[in-house]
């Protein structure tokens, strides 16, 4: 039995990283609403509110009641991501989203987190078989079922981040590396496969996340078409140059030049109204943030918080490069939301619950001289 008695340490300076992050987030959607005849920034501000609540839930319920209540979590989160198939509702091509009331629910964003707990328990009751094949395999399993729900939405991005949220926790948890290192070099067959085949691009990706990857390879500047968001990116980035147009003043911005630019491009208003100073203070922010998460998660008491520390860092740490880097044209869009930053309720309340969740590791850590 543990007698350690558990700390009341806070994690201020997390905090203070989170609350800059949601600031600028915050700050750029105000912008970007001023011109779009939109009211992100209003919702925004009640998304956060509502936010509070997972981030309660999150940091004071123990971590020992999310390991003991992993089976039905998992359930839960499978019932969640199935009744989206079937009553979800569909915008765009896709059907991601659960009509709750007045707000839109995305269960594919919770899932990611939920994930992360389960599997994470799922290792934790395996760890003196940690290294068999048989652990592996149904490791893989237990990310499968829902990995193929969420594709069958479909969401691409999402699939992706859940494989990352796999890889990163059974790293962390001890599956030997060869056979990490063997599920990665399938997967990059395959994706190599799906990508370069005609027949199988068909089967495996629709006909907008096609456009997505060829208008990328081709380089060309179109209008409207595959690279219009990405080429208008770019635009904005060049406009803003080193020391950026002023908060409010960018042009690409209010001509609404960039489609959805309050989601997935809402880096654009930061790169060309802050410019390249901006930009670079914005990841110098992130930086903070992941610098801290990782601290959480070197000084965790246990394996089963350290596997969670570790997946959330991996998760957003994915959501932040992918996203940034698809803005850059350096990646084709895949539909990765900027964390704190991009609008949407369901990504703003796992950020607030991820960042709960870290306080309640940082509250239960083994102590340490310096952090």
């Amino acid at each position: 039995m543990e007698s350690r008695r558990v700390s009341t340490r806070t994690d201020g300076w997390l905090i203070l990283a989170s609350v800059i992050l949601l600031t600028i987030g915050l700050m750029s959607l105000y912008s970007q609403s001023a011109n779009s005849g939109e009211s992100w920034f209003r919702k925004q501000v009640v998304n956060g509110l509502v936010g509070l609540i997972p981030f309660g839930i999150f940091l004071f319920v123990s971590l020992r009641s999310w390991r003991r209540q992993s089976a039905f979590l998992y359930g839960a989160n499978l019932a969640m991501l199935a009744a989206v198939l079937l009553h979800g509702k569909s915008a765009k091509g896709a059907a991601r989203w659960l009509p709750l009331g007045p707000i839109q629910f995305q269960p594919s964003e919770l899932a990611k987190i939920l994930v992360i707990l389960t599997l994470a328990a799922f290792y934790t009751a395996r760890q003196d078989q940690i290294t068999k094949l048989s652990t592996f395999f149904w490791g893989i399993l237990h990310v499968g079922v829902p990995l193929m729900l969420i594709l069958l939405q479909p969401h691409l991005g999402a699939a992706l981040v859940m494989l990352v949220a796999w890889f990163s926790v059974s790293l962390i948890a001890g599956i030997p590396l060869k056979y990490l290192a063997g599920a990665v070099g399938v997967g990059v067959v395959m994706v190599a496969l799906i990508l370069s085949v005609p027949a199988l691009s068909g089967k495996f990706l629709h006909g907008y996340q096609q456009g997505r990857v060829n208008g990328m390879m081709s380089r060309q500047k179109d209008v409207q078409g595959a690279n219009w968001q990405t080429d208008r990116a770019e635009i904005a980035f060049g406009v803003g140059g080193v020391l950026g147009s002023g908060y409010m003043r960018g042009e690409q911005k209010a001509a609404g030049y960039i489609p959805e630019q309050q989601n997935d491009f809402i880096f654009t208003v930061v790169g060309e109204e802050g410019g390249l100073i901006g930009g670079t203070l914005v990841l110098a922010a992130f930086g903070f943030f992941f610098y801290r998460i990782w601290l959480v998660m070197l000084y965790a008491k246990d394996s089963y918080a350290k596997m969670i520390a570790g997946g959330i860092f991996a998760v957003l740490a994915f959501h932040t490069f992918v996203n940034i880097a698809m803005v850059l044209q350096l990646l084709p869009v895949v539909g990765l939301w900027l964390p704190f930053l991009s609008y949407g309720g369901t990504a703003l309340w796992l950020c607030l619950g991820s960042v709960g969740l870290l306080l309640n590791i940082r509250r239960q850590e083994r102590p340490v001289l310096f952090s």
